[in-house]
């Protein structure tokens, strides 16, 4: 290709970097987990409602239910990632002692990975001895492993957006629900519920290229039915302490 030219378009909606997609992953990570911390906070601080008129009761279960799940959210997810970057470091690791003792199969067995991809064995082998010429290492990890040994994700900077999405989340049913009067709060939260599940079901299928109306419409009546749920226990709960 000469310079200045463009590679082809690929069809509408392609994406050809491959950092996109991560970012997109991320993005999408994070509109769930901001999701999550709607339902969780907007279920409880419901509950409570149901139970009392109290803001201040509601607040302290909204900010403490904020602050349990944010932090479970952050060590779930801290101990997810950690475990998978240990299990990537042990097969990176494996693999370098593999080809300091076995240069041949090595390229025997990358040689064969692309064969089984649909190219020649000749042109198999030629490209897998290119790759180790030019850095075998990592040939091996993306050809056999599927992994980037300079892009493995930092369990410390998962556990903080975690914590981040569910904790912006959490803060729109808390406000909702202690800024009205306490006759209209419940309606108000509602309404402020339903229509933040509606953006983040829209804007995970968009991110997703899913059916936008079939995540909606989930993710609406999934909340709505928590809400509905827990404002009943609280107001049964209410009415028997009362």
């Amino acid at each position: 290709m000469r310079r200045g030219e463009h590679s082809p378009a690929g069809h509408p909606g392609e994406a050809h970097d491959s950092g996109i997609f991560e970012r997109l992953n991320w993005l999408r990570a994070g509109v769930l987990g901001a999701n999550d911390g709607i339902v969780s906070t907007a279920g409880l601080v419901v509950g409570v409602a149901g139970a009392t008129t109290s803001s201040a009761a509601i607040a302290t279960a909204g900010i403490a239910g904020l602050v349990a799940g944010a932090v479970s959210m952050a060590l779930g997810e801290y101990v997810s990632v950690s475990s998978q970057r240990d299990t990537e470091r042990a097969l990176l690791a494996k693999e370098r002692r593999e080809l300091a003792a076995y240069p041949e199969e090595e390229l025997a067995e990358l040689a064969a990975l692309y064969e089984a991809k649909g190219l020649t064995p000749a042109t198999a082998r030629q490209v897998a001895e290119e790759l180790t010429a030019r850095d075998a290492f990592n040939a091996h990890a993306d050809a056999e492993l599927h992994i980037d040994p300079d892009g493995l994700t930092n369990p410390w900077h998962a556990a903080s957006a975690s914590a981040l999405a569910f904790t912006a989340g959490s803060v729109l049913p808390l406000l909702a629900i202690l800024l009205p009067p306490p006759e209209v709060r419940v309606a108000v939260a509602i309404v402020v519920v339903v229509a933040a599940l509606a953006l983040t079901g829209y804007v995970s299928a968009w991110l997703g290229r899913a059916p936008a109306r079939r995540a909606v419409t989930r993710l609406v009546l999934g909340g709505a039915l928590a809400m509905a749920v827990t404002f009943g226990i609280g107001s049964l709960v209410g009415t028997a302490v009362g």
